[in-house]
This record gives structure tokens, sequence and C-alpha cells, in this order.
């Protein structure tokens, strides 16, 4: 049985505001680099530059959801996508 492909995405988040309830950072995968904003008493998320957002922006979102409470700014994260970038 073949192996699903999966990429390992690495996130920092660089600003995490709770008055603003938003979180900001970075988010860098399979040679790609993008650049967020999650807004999370709306949960919105916004991903940028549009190249290759559409490889990320789920995943990202379903860690974001995930992990909310124990991310920290300055903090690096890891989490795996299910896609091979």
């Amino acid at each position: 049985m073949a192996r699903l492909p999966s990429t390992t995405a690495h996130l920092r988040v660089l600003q995490q505001s709770f008055s603003e309830q938003m979180v900001e950072g970075e988010v860098a995968a399979g040679g790609f680099r993008w650049e967020f904003r999650w807004h999370f008493d709306r949960g919105e998320l916004v991903v940028e530059p549009s190249l290759g957002r559409a490889l990320i922006q789920d995943a990202l979102l379903r860690f974001l959801v995930k992990s909310d409470y124990a991310l920290e700014a300055g903090g690096d994260y890891c989490f795996t996508v299910r896609a091979a970038f």
C-alpha cells in the first residue's frame, strides 16, 4: 500500500494580541514561505502571498484552531500537511 504524501510545515508566531484577538506569523513548507494573520474571534485567516496559498491554507487553519491557546509570540512550531509540495 502506498504511503500518503506529507510535508512538514514550520510556523513562527511573530505577534499575538488578545485585545485585537489575532495572531500574526510566518509559515514555510516545501520551499514556499507565507505570512499569515489569523483573527481567532472570527475564524478569519489571511495568507500572503497568493502563490501556493491553496497548498497551506486549510492545514494551517486546522493547526491554528487546534493549537491556539498553546501558541506564544516568538514560538516555533511544526505540523504535517498531507500533501507533497
